[in-house]
Parts: structure tokens; sequence; C-alpha cells
């Protein structure tokens, strides 16, 4: 450890806090997790209905979403089903799982406006920044539907993952898009899959990793 700094790690309900301490001063950095609430496996719409009623959706009412609703699109996603292994709800090539999903949150029952990691180990969100990012991410994307929309989930391919095959990750994208897609509909939600987005540009207002490579911008909302 560098002279003169000693790190301390506070776990604080659900919140990592690190204090590092320098001759000149405090430093403090949050880095904050979220529990969901838990997925429901049982739901009233046969998938049937849902593939009957699919469509892409690009205009919802101004009214936030529940956490709840959250959750549940997110575990469609990306969620554990096969803790053991680690499986989840979209298939992918190997089981290497070269996807990445983010939350841009704007208008969500008890959760502040932000920009969140899915994390489906644990089933819940890591706080990546704050303050409604929807706004960036629009100017970014250039797709109109963002700015009505109380949240927009961007999916992510993990380029340096996918090295050897890049399809793999695009792929993956798609399965992971038509789960949220049906997802929605049991919900009475709205989506839509944008691939019309500018990559580096959202990975630039957004602060993403290298390593990642935005595929589809997805909002979502109660239909307009």
């Amino acid at each position: 450890m560098q002279k003169g700094v000693y790190v301390f790690l506070l776990m604080l309900g659900t919140a990592s806090i690190l204090f590092p301490f320098y001759p000149g001063g405090l430093a403090v950095s949050f880095a904050q997790t979220i529990s969901l609430p838990k997925p429901r496996l049982d739901g009233t719409v046969t998938l049937e209905k849902t593939l009957q009623e699919r469509r892409s959706v690009r205009s919802y009412r101004d009214e936030p979403l529940t956490l709840t609703e959250v959750s549940q699109i997110l575990w469609a996603a990306q969620g554990i089903t096969e803790p053991q292994r680690g499986l989840r709800t979209a298939p992918s090539a190997r089981a290497q799982y070269f996807i990445e999903v983010y939350l841009v949150a704007g208008k969500v029952s008890d959760l502040p406006p932000g920009l969140y990691k899915y994390q489906p180990r644990g089933h819940e969100l890591l706080k990546i920044a704050e303050g409604d990012k929807k706004a960036d991410l629009y100017k970014a994307a250039g797709q109109a539907s963002i700015q009505k929309a109380p949240v927009a989930l961007l999916v992510c391919g993990l380029s340096d993952k996918a090295a050897g095959n890049p399809t793999f990750m695009y792929l993956e994208a798609g399965h992971v898009s038509q789960n949220v897609y049906l997802q929605s509909v049991s919900l009475g939600l709205g989506t839509v899959a944008m691939a019309g987005i500018k990559p580096d540009e959202v990975k630039r207002v957004l602060n993403l990793p290298e390593k990642e490579v935005p595929i589809y911008v997805m909002p979502l909302g109660k239909k307009g």
C-alpha cells in the first residue's frame, strides 16, 4: 500500500463505502448496490398471448414504473435461472455470457434517477452514476422515444470476451431483447429495440468501459 494511504471498507446495509485517507484530506467514493424485489416466476399471461401481442412501442405515458416492474424486466433480460451453474434466462454460446445490461432510470418509484448496471448474481443494481442520464442518452442515440420513456435499458456486448467470434455477443443481444419484449407484454408495458444508435457516442456520454460495446437501447414504459 502506498505510504500515507490507508483504506477502510465499511459495509453499511447494501452500500459499500470506501474511505481513502490522503495526507492533504479525506476523499470518499461510494459503490452502492440496490437489492431488487424477487422476480415472479408464474405470470398471468400465457407465452402464446405475449407472442401474439408483441409489437415495437415508441410512445409511452408520463408515468413512473415500479421497482417491481423494473426487477421483472431485468430478470427476464439476464436473470439467473440455475444458480449452481449460473445459467440465465437468455441463451449464450457455450454459456459464456457476452452481455451486460444497464438501466438508465428516470422515473422509477423508490429508485433515484441514475445509471445502474444489472448484477445477475444477487439480482441487484450497481449504481454507476447519479442523475437522469436519459437526456445524454437521447443526444447520443438520436432516438426520440428515449425522451418520454421513464427508463431505458442499454444492452452492451463484451468485446474482449467475444474477441474470438464477435457474432456471439450480437446474437445474445437479440435473445435478451426478445425476452424483454415478451416480459413487457405480460406486464402491460411497451418497448422497442433500437439498434440505429451511435455506439461510440453512447459509450462516451455514459462513460462506459472500453471493452463494452452498446448494441441496443430499449426505452420502456406504459404504452401511450
